[in-house]
């Protein structure tokens, strides 16, 4: 059946005026030119030309709950550890607006590479949670004596080091491994996730830590940033996805 023969007819039949001729075809918007032909009337899409950025889940939370630009139909994805982004529906022209992205502010550390010693006190303090194996490490470097990490003492797993413990005494000790750390890498507003860490020493005296969990931590990251915005978005419809 020719639908847009059909409709014409209808409407001439009617003497409905040319600037009322709207009709849709197949779920398509048609208006009727003076000539009697179908034009397809484009769907008008209102895009944001840049999506606000924040830096805190707290931040996305208020934006999405106050609803100020009046979107439906909201889904929340958790990319990774430091990235959530808001998306909007599906558009006609098959593209999904990205309305609003979280960025995590995480400082700066050097894994798997070697730092003196006082940085690497320093890194300890102020980029890592505290937690018992964190204070072990830092009695550790804070007192050890100079060119004295002993490498006779290596046995692949703990390392034997000199370390002060008077004013004119020294003791060896084992520093252990693996340990377990809180690095801040996540948004501020969750619990840093824990994961195992190798600690090792050379002359100088020099530390380093390594990852020793595989990266099995973004994805604890991944499901407490998700949990922390399912309980405060409850109610609100917005799709989660993590």
């Amino acid at each position: 059946m020719d639908l847009t023969k059909e409709a014409l007819d209808y409407l001439t039949e009617r003497g409905i005026r040319p600037e009322e001729r709207k009709l849709k075809i197949n779920g398509q918007e048609y208006i009727i030119d003076k000539n009697g032909e179908p034009v397809l009337v484009e769907p008008v899409i209102y895009k944001a030309k840049e999506p606000i950025r924040l830096n805190t889940l707290s931040g996305l939370v208020d934006y999405i709950k106050s609803n100020i630009d009046g979107f439906d139909d909201l889904i929340l994805h958790v990319v990774d550890e430091k990235l959530v982004e808001l998306k909007g529906k599906l558009q006609p022209n098959g593209d999904r607006e990205l309305l609003a992205v979280a960025t995590a502010i995480v400082p700066e550390f050097d894994f798997d590479s070697c730092m003196d010693i006082e940085s690497f006190n320093i890194a300890l303090q102020s980029q890592f949670v505290k937690t018992d194996d964190r204070d072990i490490l830092l009695k550790v470097v804070g007192n050890l004596k100079e060119d004295n990490v002993r490498s006779t003492g290596d046995d692949g797993i703990s390392q034997a080091v000199t370390i002060k413990s008077g004013i004119a005494t020294a003791e060896n000790i084992k520093v252990p491994n693996p340990v377990i750390l809180a690095p801040y890498r996540t948004f501020v507003e969750v619990e840093q996730p824990e994961s195992k860490f190798i600690f090792r020493m050379q002359s100088g005296p020099r530390g380093a830590i390594f990852e020793g969990d595989g990266g099995l931590w973004r994805v604890e990251a991944i499901k407490t940033i998700a949990k922390f915005l399912e309980k405060r978005l409850e109610g609100t419809g917005v799709v989660l996805l993590a």
